[in-house]
């Protein structure tokens, strides 16, 4: 939506509903009088169109009023290769009727617009009944009444100069290119604002704020006669649900010169022999394998085949619950939305669900599935042998309102060692011959996430107990269930890092999803490595 068009559509709510009146008036206002005059005006928009969808028919509805607003700045070397500044603004409407979804968008936010919408989404979910195989059932939700949520910031990056992020940027590059052997820097700022306004026929009203900040280096090494290059990016800063505090606190310019360094030291690495090896891998590195072996496979719309025809089912299913032996006794991997920082991490879902931790892997046995409140009562006969309520995890979420909601993945962790805090030179000291990995890099998996490869940034050899020098044309393969019990050893507490991704795709319509993993270091056994390139 065009900011003169949602000016003009600001105004004429306003002025029809008595509230503020001019665009003039609400500029005079402070920061908090707007936010609160919103949110007035927005519980206003919201009553219209739950009360049209009642009208229509409706057994459940819910609105979401979203802005976002996104901002992108990318340079290389010397220069700025480009600026992107984007906002968005608009609502959507769900609902079911005769037990069949419907669903609608508009970006004119306006009273008559509002029951427009609901009655279209309402037409939608009757069109839908006609050939639905049975009703859509719904977990029991709770009302919170209204409720406020913000993403734990200490610097809204939107009040930064782009002078102040652009300069950084050329800074961090410098410090590179001082490195001997550093050819070419790439260098990026991204942020994203959400402000959602949700409400649904429960009564739950949920106004959030959500900030996302990705601050990201590529150095780029080039041998003195151009035969061989390397690359090395900031795997250890990792997208974050935090503001601008977190790129100064990433210290760019400071840790430029250590990853130019191991872009330089990966030239004259030697190239990896083929075989089998014991693997140290480090947080920087696991999520990914997290992500793509653990996260992605225990989505239960997966587990069902909803995404077969897009990214694929899952290895897993249902009756593997309680019974599927994941890893060793001490692995515990937890689903949560909590850990402030995370991606994933909100005060409530797209469909006004307080989500809670669970536990997916417990123990080293499949614990449980992540669920919207459509999913959860799939899973009722399995909650009842465990004398548990059918209750949503709280996984459902649409990345703007012109789409809508359905479950994505929340921050999923391997969690610590729960025995001891065991140290990153315990799990080194007792290789004999092995690999450690630092930073994810290119990676496959099949369509049910069973068979991978993954690949990575720096290549560690270690040789009896102690790391000897740098690999280089490294990359492993797995079999999921395999891979996860030859992890021997896990790190503690004090080596948990949390890393993750801000653009995971999913669904038909496709739509962007972010979301962290955090872990220790950890040691698996007997991994079949392969050598992937130019140098073997």
């Amino acid at each position: 939506m065009k900011r003169r068009d949602f000016l003009r559509n600001s105004a004429l709510f306003t002025a029809s509903a008595g509230l503020v009146g001019t665009p003039e008036a609400l500029a005079a206002l402070t920061r908090a009088e707007r936010r609160a005059q919103q949110a007035a005006d927005f519980r206003a928009l919201a009553a219209r169109a739950l009360d049209a969808a009642r009208a229509a028919g409706a057994s459940y509805a819910d609105v979401r009023i979203n802005r976002n607003q996104s901002q992108f700045i990318a340079t290389r070397e010397r220069r700025v290769l480009g600026l992107g500044d984007n906002e968005t603004f608009g609502f959507g409407v769900r609902l079911l009727v005769d037990g069949a979804w419907g669903f609608a968008s508009s970006y004119a936010l306006n009273p008559d617009e509002m029951v427009r919408v609901a009655r279209v989404a309402a037409g939608q979910a009757r069109a839908n009944a006609a050939t639905r195989q049975r009703p859509v059932e719904l977990a029991p939700a709770e009302s919170y009444g209204e409720v406020t949520w913000r993403s734990p910031i200490r610097v809204d990056p939107f009040t930064v100069p782009i002078e102040e992020k652009v300069a950084l940027l050329l800074e961090a590059n410098a410090a590179a290119l001082a490195v001997s052997g550093a050819r070419f820097v790439n260098s990026s700022l991204s942020f994203l604002r959400e402000e959602k306004f949700f409400a649904n026929t429960l009564g739950t009203i949920a106004d959030q704020t959500i900030y996302r900040t990705s601050p990201n280096v590529l150095v780029t090494a080039v041998s003195a006669n151009s035969s061989d290059f390397q690359t090395r990016s900031s795997t250890d800063t990792p997208a974050r649900g935090l503001g601008y505090e977190y790129v100064l606190d990433s210290k760019l310019v400071e840790r430029a010169p250590r990853w130019a360094e191991d872009a330089v030291r990966k030239l004259s690495a030697k190239p990896v022999e083929p075989g089998r090896y014991d693997l140290v891998l480090l947080p920087t590195h696991l999520w990914l394998t997290i992500h793509e072996s653990i996260a992605h496979p225990t989505e239960l719309d997966r587990i069902m085949g909803y995404e077969a025809n897009y990214a694929g089912t899952s290895f897993i299913s249902r009756a593997d619950l309680g019974k599927l032996r994941y890893g060793r006794p001490f692995m515990n991997v937890q689903a949560e939305r909590t850990t402030p920082g995370g991606l994933s991490t909100v005060g409530y879902d797209d469909e006004g669900v307080r989500p809670r931790d669970y536990m997916i892997i417990k123990d080293g046995v499949l614990n449980d599935l992540q669920t919207t409140r459509e999913q959860a009562p799939w899973l009722a006969e399995w909650y009842a042998q465990r004398n548990e309520p059918i209750r949503s995890h709280g996984n459902s979420y649409a990345q703007s309102w012109a789409d809508v909601q359905f479950q994505r993945m929340p921050n999923i962790n391997l969690l610590p060692n729960p025995e001891r805090d065991v140290p990153l030179e315990e799990l080194i000291a007792g290789v004999e011959n092995g690999i450690m990995i630092d930073g994810d890099g290119s990676f496959s998996i099949d369509q049910q996430r069973y068979n991978a490869q993954f690949g990575g940034q720096v290549f560690h050899e270690i040789r009896n107990g102690r790391v000897t020098g740098l690999l280089k044309d490294v990359a492993y393969q797995m079999r999921t269930p395999e891979f996860w019990n030859s992890m021997d050893l896990i790190g503690g507490r004090s080596s948990y890092f949390m890393s993750g991704a801000s653009n995971d795709g999913k669904g038909q319509p496709s739509q962007s999803n972010a979301v962290s993993h955090g872990s220790p270091p950890a040691r698996f056994r007997q991994v079949t490595v392969i050598n992937t390139g130019r140098s073997a």
